[in-house]
């Protein structure tokens, strides 16, 4: 989407975004410059990549033979994917 479009219509492109887990691309002169997403589609995002770094960070752990109980870590990546 032509970054003008943004700036033209913001209320349609709000709605837009609300109203689909799509992204939207803006492009300037054709190329892309920036991505929208709605509130709730950022939010699952921003948890997941929370999610990707406990794991990662139990990988290292693990390898290093030091870290958590793994009952415990699977506990807390349920209440984190209960939140939303």
């Amino acid at each position: 989407m032509p970054i003008t479009r943004l700036l033209r219509w913001p209320s349609s492109v709000l709605a837009r975004l609300t109203g689909s887990d799509e992204p939207i691309v803006l492009t300037r002169h054709g190329r892309p410059a920036a991505v929208l997403v709605s509130a709730a589609a950022y939010a699952r995002a921003a948890r997941d990549r929370q999610v990707l770094r406990m794991l990662a960070l139990g990988e290292m752990e693990a390898a290093a033979g030091v870290g958590e109980d793994l009952d415990r870590v699977l506990d807390d990546a349920d209440a984190l994917l209960e939140e939303n």
